[in-house]
């Protein structure tokens, strides 16, 4: 840490995958111009996931006079690897994950905050059942999910994926290497959504930290068209069918303990 630098109190965790688009779009200039409004200390940590677009130079170009932000590479591994390296390189009290996209903007960080007072190890974002710019498809597989998801785990928490997610840094440590994602083993190629989020907020909840699920703004902003080359119908096939199988894998290793002795180790 430079001498005279504060430590932040909150670390904004941003994961990178062939984000172009956005970037180009101006969405670290809307994080940007939020945070140095603030009257707390912060920092960015922006993770590649050795995306194959420009997105790294378009990152070192923005944040080349920015120096509370910061750029990690990584090899490929996909978002929840992405996530981790960040986690691991935040020094914040307090870690927020967002997506690039901004689809939930940066300001809705405002209606979580409170909640870090009020006995909350972690607080998520809510999109609800609207969830504006998605395809009819996509919210009735939301809703789908949920359903199937509250069968078995979470029975209070109504959305699991939205990718606006406070936690301690304490809670992000103990939870994040336990994942299954992690434990497998294995490499992704491309561009891949995942159901690591249930298993993160069970972990969570396994190991007793207060979780509160906070309504926020949401409207599709992804203007990638360089993470898939499939159809929208097609990659939601194929996105269903692995969260499906991510549930079932969560709930199985659930009923054989393996969880319980995972919390034990810490």
């Amino acid at each position: 840490m430079p001498v005279g630098e504060l430590q932040p109190y909150i670390s904004i965790v941003i994961p990178c995958y062939n984000e172009a688009k956005n970037l180009e779009a101006g969405v670290l200039n809307e994080v940007n111009d939020y945070l140095v409004q603030q009257d707390y200390t912060w920092e960015v940590v922006i993770v590649n996931d050795e995306a194959t677009d420009n997105s790294r130079a378009l990152i070192e170009q923005f944040i080349a006079d920015k120096p509370r932000f910061s750029l990690v590479d990584i090899p490929h591994g996909g978002k929840p690897a992405a996530v981790w390296a960040g986690i691991q390189h935040a020094r914040g009290e307090w870690v927020l994950f967002t997506d690039m996209d901004q689809s939930t903007p940066i300001v809705e960080l405002g209606n979580l905050l409170p909640w870090t007072t009020q006995g909350y190890a972690v607080v998520i974002g809510s999109r609800g059942f609207s969830r504006e710019g998605f395809s009819f498809i996509r919210k009735a597989g939301s809703v789908a999910f949920r359903a199937l998801r509250q069968l078995f785990l979470l029975r209070d928490i109504a959305d699991t994926q939205c990718g606006f997610k406070l936690c301690t840094r304490e809670a992000a440590l103990r939870a994040f290497p336990h994942l299954q994602f992690f434990r497998q083993g294995e490499r992704p190629t491309g561009w891949k959504v995942t159901a690591y989020d249930v298993e993160l907020l069970y972990l969570w909840e396994k190991c007793g930290y207060r979780i509160k699920e906070v309504p926020v703004a949401w409207h599709n902003r992804d203007r990638s068209d360089t993470k898939s080359q499939q159809s929208d119908l097609v990659r939601y096939i194929h996105e269903s069918l692995d969260m499906a199988k991510q549930v079932i894998r969560i709930k199985t290793n659930q009923s054989k303990g393996f969880y319980d002795t995972l919390i034990l180790r810490n």
